[in-house]
């Protein structure tokens, strides 16, 4: 669908859209990746203002008229959720029974087909953060009309994850012993920058590398003008470099190894899109090739300088875990964590057990026996969201939020279209098959950024038209 000039214009709510989310995910990264419990409500709050304004814009005539048709239906699966878990609030699905200083969990008798909730709070505080990142997100579809405001908000984006990034990696090359240069205590030891774990940081940098990359790919072809060397194309590469860096020094091997795989991605579809804009710079196939393998030289020798010892130590305590693992002729722990997450979403398949609720009502499920010094293993996240997500809110509910992602993904034509719609589906697509094995979700920044990248590119192929793909600037 191409932009329509004769649709009339949303005056300022365009631009305040796109400036609440830019400190929607400039302020959640920087507040601990929304993983400290002090800074839950701020954030819930700030995601309020993007309700308001998606009230906004749909509220209105005049402002209805204006906004992209048929985006407001894909909403609809998320209020669907709402009503779900507004429902579950109703009925009690635990009873607290206290005891002198202890409390105390006894699961209630509940109907297959009835909505409830173990504890009422968190699920509607759980709900109120969510739906404050999903309709701030959502509401670049619903208002922003130009593919330059999208580019734009990217790149501010991908400039805060830069900036995150050279931070994190001077505090790690300065060994802080916590958050901001040890001023703030970490409840991990392999924090990294502002977020308290390094796979949360790493899912994070996994979304804004492909950003970049999309970014890149879409200004390589500037070279005509002012050359490929003075053109954003090559900032974003070296940005991308030093961000890239980051999550092996971080410590994170699976993101590692996401990251491998868009750094392929990206050079199989960018080389020979670098290698023309070099030529149209002045340089000749043969130097653009030697530029291309130097780069990369320069590169991998620079990751292992910076994190060569992260890497060494990581690769060591990979390979003793998987001697364990075979020793033990299973995954050890981790196993029985997802059958005790399994068995507890199989008792109220339908509906789960309240939004949120994990971490109260896991304890009843919890089989690990407690460690040499009898302090008892305890979970906060199944370390799986899928898992998680059946256990929570059921398989209606995460077919809710799944009908929520197929529903925009349906309304356009063609997904592989230009790099930067390509490459933010790529990330987004990445996360959620990781966090089959992990719980990437389980950060608030990593779930504000997927949204965010998801409804961008998704809106960013409609403003394309259909014959985006055709076109090298578009």
């Amino acid at each position: 669908m191409n932009e329509n000039p004769n649709r009339p214009a949303l005056g300022i709510l365009e631009p305040l859209v796109a400036a609440q989310v830019a400190l929607f995910v400039i302020g959640v990264s920087w507040a601990f990746g929304g993983n400290a419990d002090w800074v839950r409500v701020p954030i819930s709050a700030w995601g309020t203002v993007g309700m308001l304004l998606t009230l906004m814009l749909v509220a209105f005539p005049r402002n209805r008229v204006a906004l992209v048709p048929g985006t407001l239906k894909w909403a609809w699966p998320i209020i669907a959720l709402n009503v779900l878990v507004a429902a579950s609030c109703l009925t009690p699905g635990l009873r607290v029974v206290v005891s002198g200083d202890v409390q105390y969990f006894m699961p209630l008798r509940v109907a297959w087909w009835i909505p409830s909730s173990a504890q009422a709070g968190p699920s509607l505080g759980a709900l109120w953060l969510f739906d404050g990142i999903y309709f701030s997100s959502l509401n670049v579809a619903l208002a922003v009309r130009g593919k330059r405001t999208i580019r734009a908000l990217l790149a501010v984006l991908a400039g805060n994850a830069l900036v995150l990034s050279v931070f994190g990696t001077i505090q790690k090359l300065l060994s802080s012993t916590g958050i901001y240069f040890g001023a703030v205590r970490s409840p991990q030891v392999h924090f990294f920058a502002s977020f308290v774990y390094d796979n949360h940081w790493g899912a994070f940098i996994v979304l804004m590398t492909c950003v970049i990359f999309g970014l890149v790919l879409r200004y390589a072809d500037d070279a005509r003008g002012r050359g490929f060397f003075a053109g954003p194309a090559f900032a974003g590469l070296v940005a991308a470099g030093l961000m890239g860096v980051s999550v092996p020094l971080s410590g994170s091997r699976a993101c590692t190894l996401l990251l491998l795989f868009v750094v392929v991605i990206a050079s199989v579809r960018g080389v020979p899109r670098v290698s023309r804009a070099l030529h149209l710079s002045g340089v000749s196939s043969a130097g653009a090739v030697a530029a291309i393998a130097i780069a990369v030289v320069a590169a991998g020798a620079g990751t292992w300088m910076v994190a060569g010892d992260v890497l060494h130590a990581r690769a060591l305590k990979t390979k003793e875990q998987i001697e364990a693992m075979w020793a033990q002729g299973g995954i050890g722990s981790r196993s029985t964590l997802y059958q005790d997450t399994w068995s507890m979403a199989r008792e109220r398949m339908v509906f789960g057990w309240g939004m949120g609720t994990f971490p109260t009502v896991f304890g009843l499920y919890n089989t690990q026996e407690p460690n040499s010094d009898r302090i008892p293993v305890v979970y906060h996240d199944a370390h799986s969201d899928w898992l998680q997500s059946a256990a929570e809110i059921g398989l209606a509910g995460t077919a809710l939020i799944g009908a929520a992602v197929a529903l925009p993904l349906a309304g356009i034509r063609r997904l592989r279209v230009t790099p930067i719609p390509f490459f933010l589906m790529t990330g987004c697509a990445l996360v959620a098959a990781y966090a089959w094995i992990e719980f990437p979700f389980g950060n608030v920044a990593v779930v504000l950024a997927w949204w965010v990248c998801f409804i961008c590119g998704v809106h960013y192929v409609r403003l394309s038209g259909i014959q985006a793909d055709r076109d090298p600037a578009a």
